[in-house]
């Protein structure tokens, strides 16, 4: 496995958010962590990264665990892509995807031609490449998006990790940034609230409640009827689709 997660708790405070969790994802797919608010899904994501600290249990990066890696050499592997990130300084969309080329560099750092080619080559895997010289407050909230997928890129990660990357997108870019996740080729997974995305570009799902895994698998096998009631609190109705093949939601009013 690319990623496997063995009964991981995490708790802050005296308040449970992570609790016994296992799920694993092999090399090159995208799994969807999904659940409500407060479930725990940017928690889990910040604990593979090590971002937080597991109270028990093991995280494994193929045959390595985490906490046994360094920093730097986490960050080579693992890339982060969180909910919002902002910044009031004039910078240009290279310089943004710039930053992901740190964790390969020394305490005396030299840019090299092996770090334009990184850059270059991940502005183009999110079609930023003409837009390299423009400001990045002067785009559009999903070009923005792309950029910070691309800073990731930058980096020449294994694994890529991503919180709500559609949040306060619209439907377009929604469709656009995770058809380009899918593409991608790594091991990736993503922490999203929409159903009929998650069930359209993910190869596999992990539900969250509360803290624990109460389904995981294909989204076929994942997305019931019965899941969503008693998961979400919605009624719906499910069947494959007819155009794309995957999964349609349809939530009942009532």
């Amino acid at each position: 496995m690319s990623i496997a997660v063995d009964k991981v708790t995490y708790a802050a405070g005296n308040t449970l958010i992570v609790n016994g969790v296992s799920l694993a994802i092999e090399k090159g797919k995208v799994l969807g962590l999904l659940g409500p608010n407060g479930s725990g899904k940017s928690s889990l994501l910040r604990l593979i990264c090590r971002l937080r600290q597991v109270r028990s249990g093991v995280i494994r990066l193929g045959d390595d665990d985490v906490s046994e890696l360094s920093r730097a050499i986490l960050a080579r592997r693992i890339a982060f892509v969180e909910q919002q990130s902002a910044t009031d300084i004039q910078i240009a969309v290279r310089d943004v995807v710039r930053l992901g080329r740190t964790p390969h560099r020394g305490p005396l750092p030299a840019w090299t031609s092996d770090d334009d080619v990184a850059v270059a080559t991940a502005l183009s895997r999110v079609d930023m490449a003409e837009r390299a010289g423009q400001l990045w407050q002067t785009l559009s909230g999903g070009e923005r998006q792309r950029v910070h997928i691309a800073r990731a890129l930058a980096q020449t990660p294994s694994e890529l990790l991503l919180d709500e990357p559609t949040n306060h997108l619209d439907i377009q870019h929604q469709l656009d940034i995770l058809a380009l996740v899918s593409r991608l080729g790594l091991t990736s997974i993503v922490a999203l609230h929409d159903l009929n995305l998650a069930a359209m570009f993910c190869d596999e799902l992990a539900v969250l409640q509360h803290g624990t895994v109460v389904a995981s698998g294909p989204p076929e096998e994942v997305l019931t009827e019965e899941l969503i009631v008693n998961v979400f609190g919605v009624r719906a109705h499910v069947e494959r689709s007819a155009v794309h093949g995957r999964l349609h939601i349809q939530y009942l009013i009532g």
